[in-house]
């Protein structure tokens, strides 16, 4: 579960910063190989994108204090 959650945190950040284009096919390749858990537990998916995003806040909570400065 770990895992899921850090691969949609990296995709998630990705996206954030500006980089989803050159990781996006890769994070969406090991996210199919989760389809059957998450077929198997509807609340799995959303667990784990409430914890990733949770982690990606944390990440960037630096850069939004410092945009919030300027």
């Amino acid at each position: 579960k770990e895992e899921l959650i850090a691969e949609m945190g990296a995709a998630f950040l990705c996206t954030q910063t500006g980089i989803e284009h050159a990781t996006i096919k890769n994070s969406a390749a090991y996210i199919q190989n989760w389809l059957e858990h998450l077929r198997n537990d509807k609340k799995l998916v959303l667990q784990a994108a409430q914890k990733a995003q949770k982690a990606v806040d944390y990440i960037l909570k630096p850069v939004q204090t410092q945009e919030r400065a300027a």
